[in-house]
């Protein structure tokens, strides 16, 4: 059975983005890069928000073909080429791109039926309105959080009211150079 796996940036209050829907206080190094790489390699399906997967097709396809690629940039690209995505959207026309799934009604549907099936993790970037419908239906196995060391005060928060409790369980936490912790929490399914 497969694991979906979000990963996220947020701020100490919560919040993905700031309220001018700004990212530029995010901080990423090499140590989260490396981290990323193994999360990677243990998923075989990227789930993208429609906003999320735009950034991501613009840039990653061709990411290391650029002449200052850095080894993050060759990793990433070359797993990002291969692997298999689904987009939620109702708005993407016209034929999907090579390995692109666009679903267009019945995410959670769709999420659980993949979940059974034999493979590798169902991993997010980003994407905080999948997170939140996949929240909602208790659908993430794992989140990956990685706290910077900011309050924004508000923006675009992570979570969302919904109707049940989720417990979770700590697995590992860790402190990067750059102040960023990440928290690592597996969801409790027998309690």
């Amino acid at each position: 059975m497969r694991k979906v796996v979000s990963f996220m940036h947020i701020s100490l209050d919560g919040f993905v983005t700031n309220a001018k829907g700004e990212m530029s206080w995010i901080n990423i190094d090499q140590e989260m890069f490396d981290l990323a790489k193994e999360r990677t390699l243990a998923a075989d399906i990227a789930l993208y928000g429609r906003v999320t997967y735009e950034l991501m097709e613009d840039y990653w396809p061709t990411a290391a073909d650029q002449p200052n690629a850095t080894k993050h940039d060759i990793e990433h690209s070359a797993w990002y080429n291969s692997v298999s995505k689904i987009v939620p959207s109702r708005t993407v026309k016209g034929p999907a791109p090579k390995n692109t799934r666009i679903i267009s009604e019945n995410l959670t549907d769709e999420i659980r039926k993949l979940k059974k099936e034999d493979g590798k993790e169902i991993i997010m970037f980003g994407s905080p309105s999948i997170v939140h419908e996949l929240t909602a239906e208790n659908l993430i196995d794992d989140y990956w959080l990685f706290v910077n060391p900011i309050l924004l005060g508000g923006g675009n928060s992570l979570f969302k009211p919904f109707n049940q409790s989720i417990y979770l369980k700590l697995i590992s936490s860790r402190t990067f150079l750059s102040g960023v912790v990440c928290l690592h929490y597996e969801t409790k399914t027998n309690l």
